[in-house]
């Protein structure tokens, strides 16, 4: 049986599984990144039916990840435009686009992200906020956190550990 979600699970991934895990869902995230704004356009693009495209926008609405707005003052035409809770998977964005360029582009990357003044060519990758170093996994330890509401639903590694705060 299909799970629908994982509210069950305490886990900030499976969270934000629920609210983006869909698979058109980055796909209009990142057409909307690109300028691409309009039902039509995004339609076109992503070569979606309608009736889906019209369903997934409602969702990322609903969840607040984008909002609908008039394209030019005054008229009736809407286009949409992420929320600062959209713009903030852009880093997501291009951390699953290095992975693809690393993994599944073996004639290289399809695309090419250009950064700053010079325009030099970006190279994604996750660092510690706190010291600046690149975030490896061999590196990192889980700790429950202060945000945990039901124990038993934290990965079993967690369950029996203090909280951290």
């Amino acid at each position: 049986m299909k799970k629908e979600n994982f509210c069950h699970l305490e886990c900030s991934l499976a969270r934000s599984l629920d609210m983006i895990g869909e698979w058109w869902t980055l796909l209009i995230i990142r057409d909307l990144f690109y300028g691409i704004d309009t039902f039509d356009l995004l339609c076109k693009d992503l070569s979606i039916s309608r009736n889906i495209l019209t369903d997934r926008l409602k969702k990322l609405i609903d969840r607040l990840l984008i909002e609908k707005h008039s394209k030019i003052k005054g008229s009736q035409r809407q286009a949409y435009r992420l929320t600062p809770k959209g713009k903030d998977l852009f880093s997501v964005i291009m951390a699953l686009v290095a992975w693809g360029d690393k993994w599944e582009s073996p004639k290289g990357p399809p695309i090419i992200f250009h950064h700053g003044s010079d325009k030099h060519t970006v190279q994604p990758k996750v660092i510690c906020a706190q010291c600046g170093e690149e975030l490896i996994a061999r590196d990192i330890e889980p700790g429950k956190g202060p945000g945990v509401t039901n124990p038993e639903a934290l990965p079993i590694c967690l369950r029996n550990m203090p909280n951290e705060h």
